[in-house]
């Protein structure tokens, strides 16, 4: 039955005169430059702003069938509400669900906390926030993806956002928030074979200079990177407790939140062991910090830039990360497996671990071209006749 309008009466429609409209209860009548009378709906459910033409009065369309298309939305909308997380009556947005997110990142001192912070208030809430999450789709993310690089940003910095998302939405099912996981896109590969691998020479003078700088850990530090895989934030987590000495490997909540046992070479073994001994709590933080909330330090960039610079390395090459780089390079280029690059490595993708094992293949490549050039002349070629079968 048809609701009663105090503007959008049947009388008022048909005065209306081309380009005119009327507007009420989220139904608009406009008359078209042709005379006829054209049915637009435009409302908000649960957050999201629906807007659709019903159709002209030439082709049969009613005020009657823009008042049912509304009433089927709603309803959809409440069947919908009936498949939601126990105590949720409207769907969960991607701003709210990424507020959430945050809120309990902050109560467990989640890692890359700052960037991740940047890449919801300056990439993702505008792009997705009023969208319900399991309306997002994957068209949506590839037109965010091409908005980011249309900005100017790099490709690796797209993936660095879509990966914070990823991790608000599976966080967010892992919680009971969300029914479902949501959608996600292929991420696009990143050429990372230009980043930077310290040599042995390097090494000895960043080690040495972090022995002259103030700050009692960062010589240990350095010393973690450099004989293990393990991430900035990874390394200053890093409990006595849960050092093994004798099977020579440390357990670590690593990125993404779950645990592993990490290896670490011989000389570090020793090193640790030797810390324990001399530690005020052999049983506690590696990088202890009493001033710290958490108790132990949260960055080492100020004084591994310190010791960078003394070691007269370059601070825009050289950064913390480059000693997980150079050390699963080094592991890659003793010829071990890519299984065994994987173990230490830690990376869950293969693909990853092929990065390494690539590069030893090359530099092999290239050792086996040397060695052919001092072999071989151009006399021994022309000397050489094979054999008949």
């Amino acid at each position: 039955m048809t609701k009663r309008y105090q503007k959008l009466t049947s009388a008022s429609i048909k005065k209306l005169k081309i380009g005119e409209k009327i507007t009420e209860r989220g139904i608009t009548a406009v008359c078209t430059k042709d005379g006829d009378i054209k049915y637009e709906v435009g409302v908000s459910v649960d957050g999201q702003r629906i807007h659709r033409v019903i159709g002209s009065k030439a082709d049969g369309t009613t005020l009657t069938q823009a008042e049912d298309f509304i009433s089927r939305v709603r309803s959809e909308a409440r069947t919908g509400r009936l498949n939601l997380p126990a105590g949720r009556k409207i769907e969960l947005t991607f701003k709210a669900g990424a507020e959430l997110y945050l809120n309990m990142q902050r109560e467990i001192d989640g890692a890359n906390l700052t960037n991740k912070e940047q890449h919801i208030r300056l990439h993702l809430v505008p792009e997705l926030g009023s969208l319900p999450i399991d309306k997002i789709s994957t068209f949506t993310l590839k037109a965010l993806r091409k908005k980011l690089l249309a900005k100017g940003l790099t490709q690796a910095t797209a993936n660095r956002i879509f990966a914070t998302y990823r991790h608000i939405t599976n966080s967010l099912f892992e919680w009971g928030k969300i029914k479902s996981p949501a959608t996600m896109i292929k991420l696009v590969r990143e050429d990372n074979q230009r980043e930077y691998v310290l040599s042995d020479i390097q090494k000895r003078d960043l080690l040495g200079a972090a022995g002259d700088d103030s700050n009692s850990f960062i010589q240990l530090f350095i010393q973690v990177g450099l004989n293990t895989s393990l991430r900035h934030s990874e390394i200053l987590s890093l409990r006595f407790d849960q050092f093994d000495h004798e099977r020579k490997t440390i357990r670590v909540q690593v990125k993404g939140g779950s645990w592993r046992n990490q290896p670490m070479t011989p000389t570090l073994a020793r090193i640790l062991n030797h810390e324990r001994i001399m530690a005020n709590d052999p049983e506690g933080w590696i990088f202890p910090n009493p001033n710290s909330a958490s108790g132990h330090y949260q960055s080492m960039k100020a004084p591994f830039r310190r010791a960078v610079v003394a070691a007269g390395l370059n601070p825009a090459l050289v950064t913390p990360h480059t000693m997980r780089h150079t050390a699963i390079t080094d592991i890659a280029e003793t010829g071990a497996s890519d299984r065994t690059v994987q173990a230490f490595s830690g990376h869950q993708s293969k693909e990853m671990v092929w990065r390494y094992t690539h590069a030893r293949d090359e530099k092999v490549d290239e050792a086996l071209q040397k060695l052919d050039e001092a072999n071989t002349n151009e006399e021994q070629i022309l000397a050489f006749r094979p054999k008949s079968l």
